[in-house]
């Protein structure tokens, strides 16, 4: 079971470091989720001290994630037009087979969304290079996190690597 428990936990750390480009999962909570099931196997000893002050990066990250790209946004003088258009630009730029899609996606996005909203061209500009910078930071914020979780993770497997595969 333990072992089942380790490849599960494994899967949330993965999904959570996609998770921190992805607009639609939470990254570092679920790679916080990845560092419960963890603890919650029968080898590892539960240090609840460790999974609160995670829990609690993991939710001030999930709160920053909404605050970062609308105050840069709004800091550019766009609007949340702006800030969906960044989302669904995104997504499409994540499946675009171009290169550089991830980046350029959340620009031509935020644009896309501020002139659909009746912005003149040099706002909307603004605002996209707002929306994008905000995109990037948040982005970058959340996976430095879900790399520092799962780096705690493979510390600990490391730790504990005979006695969960013996």
């Amino acid at each position: 079971m333990d072992i089942f428990l380790v490849i599960l936990a494994a899967f949330f750390m993965v999904i959570g470091i996609i998770g921190s480009f992805l607009p639609v999962l939470p990254g570092p909570l679920t790679s916080w989720i990845g560092l419960l099931i963890f603890h919650l196997t029968d080898v590892v000893p539960m240090n609840w001290t460790f999974l609160i002050i995670t829990l609690i990066i993991a939710l001030g990250i999930w709160i920053l994630d909404y605050i970062i790209p609308a105050l840069g946004t709004k800091g550019f003088g766009g609007t949340k037009a702006g800030m969906i258009g960044t989302s669904i630009g995104l997504v499409i730029g994540l499946i675009a087979p171009i290169p550089g899609g991830i980046i350029i996606g959340p620009f031509f996005g935020a644009l896309i969304g501020e002139l659909l909203n009746k912005a003149r061209l040099d706002t909307a500009i603004k605002a996209a290079f707002g929306s994008f910078l905000g995109f990037i930071a948040s982005t970058f914020i959340k996976s430095i996190v879900a790399m520092i979780f799962l780096g705690f993770f493979m510390v600990k497997v490391y730790e504990y690597i005979d006695v969960i595969f013996r």
